[in-house]
């Protein structure tokens, strides 16, 4: 019975994460098909604020780190802290996150990022 009553939540969920692709992809990657890492790195490249800046490796996994707590903290996990002196956010973690199975995790990834872009108009 309760598989019925989230039904419409995740086909929701589900309609809202295939429009942000679709928009995101067509925007950022040449239509190629972004997966949840790649739009991490979209929203931390957005809190950064140096789009024309040069990155470097390690860059990268760290702009993944900040979508993550960016995307997250809407939901008790993680608060802003600090920028440092580069303009870098840092966050503070909260709360662990509770031990989820990868379709969980997949499942809270896509809808912290959905309620990230709803917030910011770009989907409805």
């Amino acid at each position: 019975m309760s598989v019925q009553k989230n039904q419409p939540r995740d086909q929701k969920l589900k309609e809202r994460w295939d429009r942000l692709i679709h928009i995101l992809s067509e925007r950022f990657s040449e239509g190629e098909v972004l997966d949840v890492e790649g739009i991490l790195y979209l929203v931390g490249l957005q809190e950064l604020g140096q789009v024309h800046r040069k990155m470097k490796k390690d860059d990268n996994v760290n702009l993944i780190h900040i979508g993550i707590c960016t995307v997250l903290e809407p939901f008790g996990y993680y608060r802003f802290d600090f920028f440092d002196e580069e303009g870098w956010p840092h966050f503070e973690l909260l709360e662990e996150l509770p031990p989820l199975k990868p379709g969980e995790q997949s499942v809270l990834m896509k809808e912290a990022l959905v309620e990230y872009f709803l917030k910011r108009e770009l989907i409805q």
